[in-house]
């Protein structure tokens, strides 16, 4: 059985059909055009954490697909009331997916473990491949190849740090985490990224002028993220000189697009200047969110033959990658 974990669970080639799914399937809403390809199937969302656009991206791109998604909090009782075995095994009889937002990573390990139903990794502390998905098909839609292309990323190495770090060795782009030199991404996760990808271009530094050097995209993401709040005034002195602002940006190219995940902390990561000018694409990478995990989610339903790429081709959409 197949999931997404992170994005080391699918090879370069996959995550190539995944985008493609996810663009052409953009493309089609834009017209109009809502395929029912997920027509009576459901997709269960058990969350931890609070969510704006992880729950509502996946509820809508479900309902656009035909399906349908129900939202699970902490009244099911899961970790609490029952064993995960028994819980992910009785669920795995009423839904098709099910995407988990879990405080532990090893939570989501867990609940795919048993095999019984497609798990994806809606976030957690270690990695956030959705995010990441969407911030490739952000990059793509702005600038086309991505080959060759750097994004540095300015903050703390953190969750969405490590999967863009993946997800840009896969690709081919450069990476660049700006920030300091405490709080860089885990030794192991870069080590596991390049070991999988040898040719990855990924370098960690707390000199701005090195690390901004040729970004054609600067990402942001908050200094203090939900769980670290009794670290906040420790983190908001160590990030002081990292806003991400107009000096700063004066070091990237001169056509740098600005990317944040979002929430955003207004007037600390960046300045109000940055998020909200022409080359901030922040509203259109979340709205991304939405038709990377559509492309994710129908690349699954063929991998577990939910779905036949003969349906999807009658509809115009075309499977280069290998799927039959």
């Amino acid at each position: 059985m197949r999931h997404l974990l992170s994005l080391f669970d699918v090879s370069q080639q996959e995550l190539q059909t995944i985008l493609s799914l996810s663009e052409q399937t953009k493309g089609l809403l834009a017209r109009g055009v809502r395929p029912d390809w997920l027509a009576r199937m459901v997709l269960a969302m058990l969350f931890e954490k609070q969510s704006l656009r992880t729950r509502v991206s996946f509820e809508s791109g479900m309902n656009q697909l035909g399906g349908s998604a129900m939202f699970l909090g902490q009244e099911v009782g899961w970790q609490k009331r029952e064993a995960t075995s028994d819980f992910v095994r009785v669920i795995s009889q009423y839904v098709d997916f099910l995407v988990c937002r879990a405080k532990s990573h090893g939570s989501v390990e867990e609940l795919a473990s048993y095999d019984c139903v497609p798990v994806i990794n809606g976030l957690t502390d270690r990695c956030h491949p959705c995010q990441a998905l969407a911030d490739l098909l952000t990059m793509r839609a702005s600038v086309g190849s991505l080959s060759g292309v750097q994004v540095t990323f300015v903050g703390d190495g953190n969750n969405v740090a490590v999967s863009l770090a993946l997800a840009s060795a896969m690709v081919g782009m450069r990476f660049r985490l700006l920030g300091p030199a405490s709080y860089r991404m885990p030794e192991d996760q870069v080590e596991k990224i390049i070991e999988n990808y040898p040719n990855a271009d990924i370098v960690q530094t707390d000199d701005a002028a090195e690390g901004m050097r040729g970004a054609q995209f600067v990402y942001s993401d908050v200094w203090t993220s939900m769980g670290q709040e009794d670290e906040e005034a420790e983190r908001l002195a160590a990030f002081a000189d990292y806003q991400v602002n107009e000096s700063l940006m004066s070091k990237a190219d001169a056509n740098a697009k600005f990317l944040h995940c979002l929430p955003a902390k207004r007037g600390e990561e960046v300045s109000e200047e940055v998020i909200d000018s022409p080359s901030s694409l922040i509203v259109e990478q979340a709205g991304n969110r939405m038709h990377a995990q559509k492309g994710l989610l129908i690349w699954l339903a063929l991998q577990h033959e939910q779905l036949t790429a003969s349906r999807l081709a009658a509809d115009g959409i075309e499977l280069p990658l290998g799927i039959s």
